[in-house]
Formats: C-alpha cells, sequence, structure tokens
C-alpha cells in the first residue's frame, strides 16, 4: 500500500473512531440527566476494569507498580480524575459543540503548560496560534453573558486537567511502567468516586446499566480503531481527524436534543480549531529536531476510564516483541 493509500486509511479509521466517541458522549449525556457525573464515572470506570486487566496479562515487564517519579504520577492522576468528573458533568449540563469546542482548547494549553514542565520552547507564531485559539474560547464562554454556568467552568477545568495529564506523561512516560500509567489513574478514578456514591446515588434500572456498559463497549471500540489509525497512517495525518467530532456533536445534538449552535460557539469553535491545526501543521513540519507537545496520541481528553492510545500502542509493540 502507497503512503498515500496508507494515510487515507488511517483518516478513515480515526474519522469511525471519533464519530464512536461522539456516540459515547450522547450517552453520557442522555444519562447525566438522571445520574449525578459520580456515579456515571464510577460505574464507567468499573466496567472498563476487564479491559485492563486483560492488558495487563500481556504486561512482561517484571516490576512493581510503585511509580519512579511519585509527585508527577499524582499530579497526573489528579489531573485526570478532575478531567473525568468534570467533562461528564459538562456534557450532562451544556450543548454537546460548545462543550467540545471547549475542549479542543488542550492542545493550546497543552503549548503553554509545556515550556514549565517540559523546557519548550515556543516561538512567536505558535503563540500567536495559542493567543487566538484562546480568544476563541473566550467568543465561545461569552464571559459577559449572564448564561455563564458551572458547565462551562466544568469544560474549561476538563481541558486544563487533560492538558496536565498530557503534559506529564510526555515527561515521564518513558521512564514508568505501562501498568503504572493505566492503573493509577483509574484505581484513583474508583476510590474517589466510590467515597463520594453514597451522596449520589440513585437506583438503576437495567436498561440503564446497560447503557453505562455501551459506554465502556464504545470507548474500547473507538481505541480500537484509533490503535488502527496511528499504525497506519501517519500521526499529522490522523491527529486532526479529533476535529470531526464537532460535526458529529453538531449532527447529534439538532437530532436529539434539539441544539443548534449559535454564531459565537461556531465562531469561537473555528477559532479554536483553526490554532489547533496551525500548531499541528508547525509540528509536522518541524519533524524529528522538535519534539510535539499538541498531544498527536491523545486526541480524547484523559478521563482514567480508558487507556491513552500512546500506551496501547506501547502495549501493542511489547506483545510483538
Amino acid at each position: 500500500m502507497t503512503q498515500g493509500g496508507a494515510n487515507l486509511r488511517g483518516a478513515l479509521f480515526g474519522l469511525a473512531a471519533f464519530g464512536i466517541f461522539a456516540t459515547h458522549d450522547v450517552i453520557v449525556k442522555v444519562l447525566g440527566g438522571t445520574y449525578a457525573p459520580v456515579q456515571l464515572l464510577f460505574f464507567s470506570v468499573l466496567l472498563s476494569f476487564p479491559l485492563v486487566t486483560l492488558m495487563l496479562l500481556h504486561d512482561r515487564a517484571d516490576e512493581n507498580l510503585r511509580p519512579r517519579h511519585p509527585w508527577w504520577t499524582a499530579l497526573r492522576t489528579g489531573a485526570v480524575v478532575v478531567t473525568g468528573l468534570s467533562a461528564f458533568y459538562a456534557f450532562a449540563t451544556l450543548p454537546l459543540a460548545q462543550v467540545y469546542a471547549i475542549l479542543f482548547a488542550s492542545p493550546l494549553i497543552v503549548t503553554v503548560l509545556s515550556i514549565p514542565i517540559l523546557g519548550e520552547r515556543v516561538r512567536l507564531r505558535r503563540w500567536l496560534a495559542v493567543i487566538v485559539g484562546l480568544a476563541g474560547v473566550l467568543v465561545v464562554l461569552r464571559p459577559g453573558d449572564s448564561t455563564l454556568g458551572a458547565g462551562h467552568v466544568a469544560a474549561l477545568a476538563a481541558a486544563l486537567g487533560g492538558a496536565t495529564a498530557s503534559v506529564v506523561v510526555r515527561r515521564i512516560g518513558h521512564l514508568e511502567r505501562n501498568a503504572v500509567l493505566l492503573l493509577y489513574p483509574m484505581v484513583a478514578n474508583f476510590a474517589v468516586m466510590a467515597v463520594a456514591l453514597p451522596f449520589f446515588y440513585r437506583p438503576m434500572p437495567a436498561s440503564d446499566l446497560g447503557l453505562i456498559a455501551l459506554v465502556a463497549v464504545l470507548g474500547f471500540a473507538a481505541m480500537l480503531c484509533l490503535i488502527t489509525a496511528y499504525k497506519t497512517g501517519e500521526a499529522g495525518v490522523i491527529a486532526p481527524m479529533q476535529y470531526s467530532q464537532i460535526l458529529w456533536a453538531t449532527g447529534y445534538g439538532i437530532f436529539f436534543f434539539g441544539e443548534r449552535p449559535d454564531p459565537p460557539t461556531a465562531l469561537g469553535a473555528a477559532l479554536i480549531i483553526g490554532s489547533g491545526l496551525y500548531i499541528l501543521v508547525r509540528e509536522g513540519r518541524a519533524g524529528s529536531a522538535h519534539r510535539p507537545v499538541s498531544g498527536s496520541l491523545q486526541p480524547r481528553f484523559e478521563a482514567g476510564i480508558l487507556p491513552r492510545v500512546g500506551v496501547w500502542l506501547r502495549f501493542r509493540r511489547s506483545r510483538s516483541q
């Protein structure tokens, strides 16, 4: 297969993955109208444990689960817990397209955080892209508007938490075991949500439990599609496919929830997506001489439910050796 054909195939798998992810988020939004994010996150993590257990059976490293960098691991774990809870709350309370527009600011925040955490140098053009993207966030949020609420704050917290987790894993990911990267956020999410669950729990009929199980299955299927996409095509081609979620979100929002993106949301999303794509293109041109910081292997917010794509790929490589 030619490189062009491989990139096309990878892009199609990427589009399929993000379409499945968007469907996943629709179910979260539907359930979020009845159940607290704490309860949804608890059961989502619980039902994801069997998948991760199967993955860990193939981890051949003969080491313990003590992190080599406990403080960085603790920071990432805390960021993931905040991200998952905030994202679930945002999806439950805001229009889908608006949530995605704010979450798409995460690569811009990664660029900023890469300076103190990774020691990266960010040049003028990328600073301008970040400023444009953050201006897009302000357009979406409309801070002078009385409709600004807890859901918007939650979406911003999810974007910041996801960016923090992404940058930290870039700093320590090559030094820590896959099992540490996988288990600590999941166990922390499970423990924190379990402690809070008695205050929020509502009895769930079998049909709603089935929907939560479907969330886990959809996340798994989408991750498999992303693995195939990144193994088939170039990362610079696959990563921009994440922005197709705004189209899925708009369609699903109109069809299921009667949500129509207003002009400020559309304009802000265009600014955020445009600046994010510019940073991706700049990094692609830089090649191996510049380590990309936009999170091309973290095209979804990291919620501690399913592993990062990069960790999955490392597991696949370790099994093939």
